[in-house]
């Protein structure tokens, strides 16, 4: 792990404790990016209570917008969301061998092809400026239907918000993943930038 880009502030208050008891509940540590965003409690506030209700969204499956936040997260370099992202498909009993393989699930032969639809829809997004066709929203509208569209690709959207930010603040992997059954691939396409993470073989 290495410095962050902003000193890590301890978590006070009411909901400075309250931050604490879940992360520690949800992934048996406080999440770094709490206590580097701490300079400005607010916004850690905004961004877990809009995460929240991300959470409870059930327009769309759960397993596909995992492996979306993850694609969105390899690509752009995040490996504490890849880390937390695939430990919570581990909590949460989605496939553990596919959520391992979403850094470079275009040469993994685990996916199904509504599964590669998404993943490559969630790089389309990622991609500046974005790529997304108007086939590709066509295909996942035939295949889902418009609201479980909307919400996957509002949950890119939230992704890529929380991916860059953990990104610019040089927040990196906290080892959440190492409960994992198995190691998280590395990226096979170039420009995508995973740092390795601590997960077992």
């Amino acid at each position: 792990m290495t410095t962050t880009r902003l000193p890590k502030k301890e978590l006070t208050g009411v909901y400075g404790k309250l931050v604490k008891i879940i992360g520690t509940k949800m992934v048996g540590a406080v999440p770094e990016p709490a206590e580097v965003m701490w300079h400005s409690p607010r916004v850690v506030k905004s961004l877990n209570a809009f995460g929240g209700k991300v959470r409870k969204w059930n327009d769309c499956d759960e397993a596909l917008k995992t492996f979306a936040h993850m694609a969105v997260a390899s690509l752009v370099g995040c490996s504490w969301c890849l880390d937390l992202n695939y430990f919570l498909a581990h909590t949460e009993g989605l496939d553990e061998r596919k959520a391992s393989q979403v850094p470079r699930w275009r040469d993994s032969d685990v996916f199904t092809p509504l599964e590669r639809d998404v993943l490559e829809y969630a790089e389309a997004m990622t991609q500046t400026p974005p790529t997304v066709t108007d086939q590709m929203v066509d295909g996942l509208t035939t295949q889902l239907g418009p609201a479980a569209v909307v919400e996957l690709t509002a949950a890119i959207g939230f992704a890529n918000a929380t991916t860059r930010g953990n990104n610019a603040l040089g927040i990196e992997s906290q080892g959440f993943s190492a409960a994992c059954e198995f190691t998280l691939a590395q990226p096979s396409r170039p420009g995508a930038s995973a740092q390795p993470l601590a997960s077992k073989a």
